[in-house]
């Protein structure tokens, strides 16, 4: 397993006591008593205050663990002046729990991105802003859907390899000063580290994307933090503001080092 996913889960396991079981999904429904130690092992005695304005959308029962969809929202005008600089992505009852972490800027407005995410077990989602003095809120959704983090994968390695950091990038919507929609995929097999080989019966090394950095003629607008709770060919759609035309930029980073890039011309 890769030494990052290590830090978190071993930090989580410390504080929490738990044991193996927890990470074969031995709960088969949403334990909300999992939050406070999740909360602690992540968070430390760090206040916390609930609030409406951080949002998930998503179904309640999803198709697939594997797969599933859901939007996340902040609301500036319901915020009342708070601005959210940083937002953690958890699902509580995953063996390794943070999907995602999001770095945002001023030039996405109303933050409203859509993606899809992993759940091992039924699971709450818990969206977790920060603004810049440090200061927590959260905003929570319960999720039943299962099978998504773990199991027998089979292994095509030659095909897996050829096609990962593909990317499709497209711009929208371009009204200059309004929200422009942006979509973005990247094909990759997104290896938790917790699939196990159905040929070995071995465990498969993780092999996943872990940073996706939007510019906009040149400045940073949105930074993606990627954990492997985040779905097989990532895919991020997300709303900017253009104050003018030009060029958006995304540079996608996996956990083996490699780099990929892509384009798209913004013209209104």
């Amino acid at each position: 397993m890769n030494n990052q996913l290590q830090h978190w889960l071993g930090r989580l396991m410390l504080v929490a006591g738990l044991s193996v079981t927890f990470l074969n999904s031995a709960f088969a429904e949403s334990d909300p008593k999992l939050w406070p130690v999740m909360k602690e092992a992540f968070f430390a005695k760090r206040a916390m205050k609930e609030v409406d304005f951080i949002k998930i959308e998503a179904p309640r029962r999803a198709e697939s663990g594997a797969q599933v969809p859901v939007t996340y929202i902040v609301d500036n005008a319901a915020a009342g002046g708070i601005k959210i600089v940083k937002l953690y992505a958890f699902v509580d009852a995953n063996p390794i729990p943070l999907t995602a972490t999001y770095h945002l800027t001023e030039a996405l407005g109303n933050f409203n991105l859509s993606t899809r995410i992993r759940f091992e077990t039924d699971a709450f989602v818990r969206l977790v802003g920060e603004d810049a003095k440090g200061n927590l809120y959260l905003g929570s959704r319960e999720i039943r859907a299962a099978g998504g983090c773990g199991g027998m994968v089979e292994n095509d390695e030659t095909a897996i390899r050829a096609t990962a950091g593909k990317i499709k990038m497209k711009v929208d919507d371009v009204k200059l000063g309004a929200n422009a929609t942006t979509t973005f995929n990247v094909k990759h097999i997104m290896r938790t580290g917790l699939q196990r080989d159905l040929v070995s019966q071995g465990t498969i090394p993780a092999f996943y994307i872990n940073k996706t950095e939007f510019k906009y003629n040149g400045k940073p607008i949105l930074t993606v933090d990627v954990g492997v709770g985040t779905a097989e060919d990532p895919y991020f759609k997300f709303n900017f503001v253009p104050n003018e035309e030009g060029k958006l930029e995304v540079i996608v980073t996996d956990n083996e080092g490699k780099s990929f890039n892509s384009i798209a011309e913004v013209k209104s």
